[in-house]
């Protein structure tokens, strides 16, 4: 049979893209549809725009540092239309940039919506097309709970575009997204509060590393309500009143409400039962949600249709971009290529861009016990960084090893503090590559650094 393309990817984020331009280089004929802008949630609502808001919601600390060297310094004021409007036009740069790799690599760009008709055909652009393969690569959403007034809420798509810097913005959600914008918006200098359903944010990561951040939270003024939800948010004159679900915890007044509960893979219309693609649940969980379906994959990012594929968050495996890039990769690689091959999911370093900034890879304290028991062993510090020295603040620096006794091999890593993503993505090749305690401490360090601590532990 005849197609009219050898690989149709629907979805041009992460994974859409590396998969569609490592095929094009094999020699395949390649189309690719999306009827947003090019770059997926990555670059136009996610770790682009959110990290540029970061480093902006630092200025404010840095210029309070520099009184401590000697530096006279006035009151900072933020101008916040300008703020938002540069990132808006980094973001529209970046979508045209990658559109331009596209062309370089020969990939045809759809700008359109794409839905499947049958296990080899798509309708795009009110026509229909034929390929060999097809990938789905259309990411993830954010949703919100079924509660009452969560109409009331904007989410992490819309955070970038408000018109006005909130005076007080509450947060519900312990992950990820609303830890990370919580420290934006208080560096900004907004109030926030941030409610969560469980004792702890950051749930899954290492308990030094949650522990960590949340002290660092508190001190930079974050309030943080724990073990509530809400029950209601309603409209009254002085902004948005959050009714939570403990009887002894009063009411929230704010005028920004954000809702980070969650995100599910965005395979809404996209015709899956058509094809015969097999769904599975997604991790999604928690008060007013009810259950969210993920695209069923195997290692080779299969679908129960052999020829349809799918990469990045829609399979809700480990939604990170890199990994979504590495899925598209190992699929292009495996299809058009000579290298069959897997992308491995274990071993991923991941950061956590609050303040204090945390970064970690491999197994936690608790995960390496679960496996190991008592062979495990821990190494770790906390310590104030030099930096902090003349500022005469109480920042701390938390770095931890997890080490199998019976090998000494380094099991995982973590840190919390500043430039702890930089660090750990050094740190991550040692792990990857099976490195042991022995040889972090044959590894000389770079003095004085904080960073050193990792190879002086003892």
């Amino acid at each position: 049979m005849t197609f009219d393309y050898d690989l149709f990817v629907i979805g041009a984020g992460s994974g859409g893209l590396a998969a569609s331009k490592r095929a094009a280089s094999y020699g395949a004929k390649v189309a690719i549809a999306e009827n947003d802008l090019v770059g997926g949630t990555c670059v136009i609502r996610g770790c682009v725009p959110k990290k540029l808001m970061v480093y902006g919601s630092h200025f404010p600390a840095l210029l309070d540092d520099a009184a401590g060297y000697g530096w006279k310094v006035g009151k900072p004021e933020l101008d916040w239309e300008h703020f938002i409007t540069s990132i808006d036009k980094e973001v529209r740069r970046l979508s045209q940039l990658h559109i331009s790799f596209l062309e370089k690599a020969g990939v045809e760009l759809i700008p359109n919506r794409a839905t499947l008709v049958d296990p080899h055909t798509v309708e795009v652009d009110g026509r229909k097309v034929t390929a060999d393969k097809i990938l789905i690569a259309v990411g993830g959403r954010p949703v919100k709970p079924d509660l009452p007034g969560m109409e009331n809420g904007i989410t992490s798509n819309e955070i970038f575009h408000l018109k006005e810097q909130p005076k007080h913005i509450v947060i519900i959600g312990a992950g990820y997204i609303g830890t990370e914008f919580a420290c934006i918006m208080r560096g900004l200098g907004s109030e926030v509060t941030q409610i969560t359903r469980g004792e702890k944010i950051l749930k899954g990561f290492d308990e030094d590393i949650r522990t960590g951040i949340e002290e660092g939270m508190t001190n930079h003024g974050i309030r943080l309500i724990k073990n509530n939800v809400i029950k209601a948010v309603e409209r009254v004159p002085e902004g948005l009143k959050l009714t939570l679900s403990e009887e002894d915890q009063q009411p929230v007044i704010a005028d920004v409400f954000l809702v980070a509960t969650g995100r599910i893979p965005n395979i809404d219309g996209l015709g899956l039962e058509n094809a015969g693609i097999d769904v599975v649940s997604s991790s999604v969980e928690g008060p007013g949600y009810k259950t969210m379906s993920a695209i069923a994959v195997n290692e080779y990012s299969q679908t129960s249709q052999p020829h349809i594929f799918a990469v990045g968050d829609v399979t809700d495996r480990l939604n990170l971009t890199p990994v979504a890039i590495g899925e598209g990769r190992a699929f292009a690689d495996s299809e058009f290529g000579t290298n069959r091959r897997v992308f491995c999911h274990e071993t991923v370093p991941t950061a956590i861009f609050s303040t204090p900034e945390a970064a970690t890879v491999g197994l936690t304290e608790v995960q390496a016990r679960e496996q190991l028991g008592d062979a495990v062993k821990i190494y770790s510090t906390r310590f104030r960084p030099m930096y902090h020295s003349l500022t005469g603040k109480q920042e701390k620096i938390m770095m931890k090893l997890v080490v199998d006794s019976d090998t000494d091999k380094v099991l995982g890593a973590h840190m919390v503090g500043e430039n702890a993503a930089e660090i750990i993505q050094g740190v991550a090749i040692a792990v990857k590559m099976g490195a042991t305690k022995k040889d972090f401490d044959s590894t000389v360090g770079i003095h004085p650094s904080a960073a050193e601590e990792f190879v002086t532990l003892r």
